[in-house]
């Protein structure tokens, strides 16, 4: 499979790029509702592909209720019971640790988190979660209070819904002459986008070398919100042999058609992945309906996919949350 930049993408959804690819919580809603138009024409044209592409699929697929992720279907939840992501009195939640690495790629020091198990030891290894943040943000997001990241794994694991894992939390505005978002441009977006880079050359190493890590595409999971989302589909459709575990919450536009094509967003059969969650909420207002595209596309090329689908939760902490709860009771049970 061969990447193509954000440059390549369709004029149809280039206005939507532009505006609604954001992942932070003050979302630019007056370009959104300026470029409203232009999404309805997109999402009609993208409909339109998608219903010629189903046309030419196997109307059967293979049954893996018992051994593949449908096996997750029926623990889905759309929101979390109460209490999910608050503290148990007596419990030691663990805290993020901000660390930094060279990157090769943006040819600069850059930061990232890590959340390591509560009784972490070097004697065991550990399966590895990258989550990535969205646009404007950095990799301080997912460890806000807000999120409540330590709250929501540590009680999962606590309730035997989780297993022990290692979190990492980078900065993935990836660029050696931007060192941090400056607008909504193509320039902008292709740091994103060079993401992938950095973490294959780089993070991945620096991981592996500092902590004790269990390999394997079974060991190695990636999510992402927003711009995130996108990007987390992006590395595991195109990086399948490395991550095993795909997830998105609310996935900006710009993945297919532009990084890749519809046809792209598929897997060979021997490296389907273990999991792959597409979140989305019907309320959110700057990436609307796109998820549903990437579901379409996913569908349309035999793809089987988990479905979390939210109604009334924004492009926040809100979606982010239930997305973190649902894709983590699903990791590492392969």
């Amino acid at each position: 499979m061969h990447y193509r930049s954000s440059i390549t993408i369709l004029t149809i959804i280039s206005a939507i790029l532009m505006t609604a690819c954001g992942g932070t919580d003050n979302a630019a809603t007056e370009s959104i509702q300026q470029a409203s138009t232009a999404s309805s024409a997109a999402e009609e044209t993208l409909a339109e592909q998608t219903e010629s592409q189903k046309d030419s699929q196997p109307e059967e697929r293979q049954d893996t209720e018992e051994n593949g992720m449908g096996r997750y279907k029926d623990i889905i939840t759309e929101l979390p019971p109460d209490g999910y992501d608050t503290k148990r009195e007596g419990v030691t939640y663990p805290e993020f640790e901000k660390r930094s690495y060279f990157s090769q790629t943006a040819e600069r020091e850059t930061f990232y988190n890590v959340l390591l198990p509560a009784d972490y030891s070097e004697d065991k290894q550990y399966p590895v979660l990258y989550i990535l943040h969205g646009f404007y943000d950095n990799e301080d997001w997912m460890a806000r209070d807000k999120v409540a990241l330590s709250q929501i794994l540590t009680n999962l694991q606590l309730d035997g819904e989780a297993e022990e894992m290692i979190v990492v939390l980078p900065y993935i505005f990836c660029s050696k002459e931007l060192e941090y978002t400056t607008g909504m441009d193509a320039e902008n977006c292709l740091a994103y986008d060079n993401f992938v880079n950095d973490l294959e050359t780089d993070l991945m190493a620096e991981i592996s070398k500092n902590f004790s890590v269990a390999e394997g595409r079974e060991n190695t999971a990636v999510t992402g919100f927003s711009m995130g989302g996108r990007e987390s589909l992006f590395i595991g459709v195109t990086h399948p042999e490395q991550f095993g575990y795909i997830g998105a919450c609310c996935p900006a536009p710009g993945l297919a058609p532009g990084q890749i094509s519809p046809e792209e967003l598929s897997f060979d059969d021997d490296a389907e992945p273990y999991v792959l969650m597409i979140s989305s909420s019907n309320s959110d207002g700057v990436v609307g309906s796109f998820p549903n595209t990437y579901r379409g596309y996913l569908d349309a090329n035999g793809e089987e996919f988990l479905s979390h689908v939210m109604e009334k939760t924004g492009h926040d902490h809100t979606s982010v949350k239930p997305h973190l709860y649902n894709f983590l009771r699903t990791l590492f049970k392969d």
